[in-house]
C-alpha cells in the first residue's frame, strides 16, 4: 500500500468554505497528508490558517487569497468548495434568491479562481503543475426533485470546470470537479430539521442512493484529495462521482446498507 502520509509535502492549498462540512474534512485530510492549508470562509476556522472573506465580494476575495499565499509562501492547490443550497421548483424561488445562489455557487468560484491563478502559475514554475478542484454535485447530471435553482448552479459549475480545464491545460493547471450525492453535512441536517417528518425525509434520501446511506464528508474529501494530488498529474477535465452509485446504478430492489469505510 502506498504511503500517503506526505503525499502533499511541499504543497500549499486554499480551501473555500473550509470551516465546516466537506471543506473542513478536505482541509483536515490535506493537512494530514503533508500540505500547508489555509481556509477561506465567512466564518473563522478554528483549526486551520483562516482568511475570512465572502466569495460574493471580489475585493475581499482577492485580498484573502493574497493574504493566504503571503502567509504560506504561495499556492499550489485551490479547492473551490464554498456554496449554498436552495429548495424548490422553478416556480418557488424569487429572482433575488436565484441571484444570491448563483452569486455564491458560480460567481464565487470565478472570483476565487481569478484571484488564485497568478499564484497557481507560479506553482507550475516551481513544481511543474498546479490543481483546482471544484465541488459540483450529482444535481448537475441527474434530475432531482425540488432542486431547480441548486441544480442550475451545479450544472454551471460542471460546464465551468470543463471550460477552465481546457483553458489552462497547456499551462500545467489541472481542473477537475467532484460530484457528490447527498452528503451528511450540517447543511443537509438543517434541511432535514425543517422537514415535516425529518426521519421520513432522511430515509427517503438514503433510499435513493444505491448504497442505502448518505455519503460522508470524509469520502468526498478523499476524492478531492485524489484530484488535487500531484500523483493525479494526467487527470484533468474529470467529474468524479462520489454518490453511492446514484449516477449510474439502478438496483431492482432496495440496496442493502453499505457502511462507510473505516
Amino acid at each position: 500500500m502506498t504511503d500517503q502520509s506526505q503525499e502533499f509535502a511541499g504543497r500549499i492549498a486554499l480551501v473555500t468554505g473550509g470551516a465546516s462540512g466537506i471543506g473542513l474534512a478536505t482541509a483536515d485530510l490535506l493537512t494530514q497528508r503533508g500540505a500547508q492549508v489555509a481556509v477561506l470562509d465567512v466564518n473563522k476556522s478554528r483549526t486551520h490558517l483562516s482568511v475570512v472573506a465572502d466569495v460574493t465580494d471580489d475585493t475581499g476575495v482577492r485580498q484573502a487569497v493574497a493574504d493566504a499565499a503571503a502567509a504560506l509562501g504561495g499556492l499550489d492547490i485551490l479547492i473551490n468548495n464554498a456554496g449554498i443550497g436552495a429548495a424548490g421548483t422553478v416556480e418557488d424561488n424569487r429572482d433575488e434568491e436565484w441571484r444570491q445562489v448563483m452569486d455564491v455557487n458560480v460567481f464565487g468560484m470565478v472570483r476565487t479562481t481569478r484571484a488564485a491563478l497568478p499564484f497557481l502559475r507560479e506553482a507550475v514554475r516551481r513544481h511543474g503543475q498546479a490543481a483546482i478542484v471544484n465541488t459540483c454535485s450529482i444535481a448537475a447530471t441527474a434530475g432531482l426533485p425540488n432542486r431547480a435553482l441548486y441544480s442550475a448552479t451545479k450544472g454551471a459549475v460542471y460546464s465551468l470546470t470543463l471550460a477552465m480545464a481546457t483553458d489552462h491545460v497547456r499551462e500545467g493547471i489541472r481542473v477537475n470537479c467532484v460530484n457528490p450525492g447527498t452528503v451528511d453535512t450540517p447543511w443537509v441536517a438543517r434541511l432535514l430539521d425543517a422537514a415535516a417528518d425529518p426521519r421520513a425525509e432522511r430515509d427517503a434520501l438514503e433510499r435513493r442512493q444505491p448504497t442505502g446511506r448518505l455519503v460522508t464528508a470524509a469520502e468526498v474529501a478523499a476524492a478531492i484529495a485524489y484530484l488535487a494530488s500531484p500523483a493525479a498529474s494526467a487527470t484533468t477535465g474529470t467529474a468524479l462521482a462520489v454518490d453511492g452509485g446514484m449516477h449510474g446504478l439502478r438496483p431492482r430492489a432496495q440496496a442493502q446498507r453499505v457502511p462507510p469505510a473505516k
